[in-house]
C-alpha cells in the first residue's frame, strides 16, 4: 500500500518595498521540510504564492532560490504555468537546468474569453511535453484556470508525462471518482486539497497539496492514518473545517500568511491592492488556531527553535 504525503508550495514573503525577503523564505523552506513532512516542494506552482505579482525575472529568481533551499532534501516540483505556451517552455528549460523533478502547469484559461477545448488543452500539454524530459504536474483550480471536467481529466491524466494530477474541487464525488479512474486506474497520483485530504487518502488517493500552517496539520493527519489511529486523524481534519474558511473573505494568501504570523513565523503582508486580515479578524483567528494542533507543545517547540 502506498503512504500518501504533501505537496507543500511556499507562501513568498515580501519585504516592505515588495521584493522577496529571501532570509525569511529560507526559515520557512526549511520549516516545510522538516517539520511538515512535506514529500515535495512546490516552487512558485499555485496563486497561493502570488508569483502572478512578479516579474517574469522575479518569478525565476524565486524558483531558482527556492529550489536552492530545498537543497535536495526532497524532489522540487517547479510552477511553469503561463497562458503563453512558448513562455511556459521557457520556465521549463529553466526549471530542468535547477534539477527540479517535475513541472506543476495550471490547465490554462483561453486569454480571449470562452473555455477551453478538450484539444486546446491536449495540444497546450503536448506542446510542453514534447519541449522536456521531466513529469508534470497537471494543475486544476477553477478560477485561475479552466474548468475541466472529470471526463477530460481522465484523458490528461493519460498523457505520457503526466504523472501528478492536483485537483482542487473540494467536491467529495468528484475527487472519489477521480481517485478511482486515476490514482487507481495507474495513471498519474492525485492530490487533493486541504479540506478532502482526508477523505482522500481513505479512498487511496495520494495526498494533498497546500502551504503552511496548514501543512503541519496535514502531516499529522497522514501519520495519524498510517498509525491507524482513524479518531486522531478526524480531530485534526475538523481543524479544517472552518479555518481557513471563516477568513477567505480576505483571499488564501492573506488568511495563511495571518496564520504563519500568529504561530510565530510572519511571512510579511500580502501584495498590494490585497489587504491583510484585520487586527480584529486576526485576533479571531488566533482564538481559533489555539484550540489546533498549531498551538499544542511539539509544535511550539519547534517554532521557538526556528524563530532563533
Amino acid at each position: 500500500m502506498k503512504t500518501p504525503g504533501l505537496v507543500v508550495p511556499p507562501l513568498t514573503p515580501f519585504k516592505d518595498d515588495l521584493s522577496v525577503d529571501f532570509d525569511v523564505l529560507q526559515r520557512e523552506v526549511d520549516y516545510i521540510v522538516e517539520d511538515c513532512g512535506a514529500m515535495m516542494v512546490s516552487a512558485a506552482g499555485v496563486e497561493t504564492t502570488e508569483y502572478h505579482f512578479l516579474t517574469f525575472d522575479e518569478r525565476c529568481e524565486l524558483i531558482r532560490r527556492t529550489v536552492e533551499f530545498v537543497d535536495g532534501r526532497v524532489p522540487s516540483v517547479v510552477g511553469v504555468s503561463h497562458a503563453n505556451v512558448n513562455t511556459a517552455i521557457q520556465l521549463c528549460h529553466m526549471a530542468q537546468d535547477l534539477g527540479a523533478h517535475a513541472l506543476q502547469i495550471l490547465a490554462p484559461l483561453r486569454p480571449f474569453g470562452g473555455a477551453p477545448t478538450l484539444d486546446d488543452l491536449l495540444t497546450y500539454y503536448n506542446s510542453i511535453s514534447a519541449e522536456t524530459d521531466l513529469p508534470i504536474m497537471l494543475y486544476l483550480n477553477p478560477g485561475p484556470g479552466a474548468e475541466v471536467n472529470p471526463a477530460w481529466t481522465l484523458e490528461l491524466a493519460k498523457l505520457d508525462r503526466v504523472r501528478y494530477v492536483k485537483e482542487s474541487s473540494r467536491d467529495l464525488a468528484r475527487v472519489s471518482r477521480l481517485i478511482e479512474e486515476i490514482d487507481h486506474g495507474g495513471h498519474a497520483q492525485y492530490f487533493t486539497t486541504m479540506q478532502m485530504l482526508l477523505a482522500s487518502i481513505q479512498l487511496g488517493g495520494s495526498g494533498a497539496t497546500m502551504p503552511p500552517p496548514g501543512a503541519y496539520i496535514a502531516n499529522a493527519i497522514i501519520r495519524a492514518f498510517n498509525a491507524g489511529d482513524h479518531a486522531e486523524a478526524a480531530r485534526l481534519q475538523r481543524q479544517f473545517a472552518l479555518w481557513p474558511a471563516r477568513w477567505m473573505s480576505y483571499g488564501l494568501a492573506p488568511a495563511l500568511k495571518a496564520a504563519m504570523e500568529i504561530v510565530g513565523l510572519p511571512l510579511g503582508n500580502p501584495y498590494p491592492p490585497f489587504k491583510p486580515v484585520s487586527d480584529t479578524d486576526k485576533e479571531a483567528m488566533r482564538v481559533y488556531l489555539q484550540g489546533t494542533h498549531l498551538f499544542e507543545d511539539a509544535h511550539q517547540e519547534v517554532i521557538r527553535a526556528r524563530a532563533a
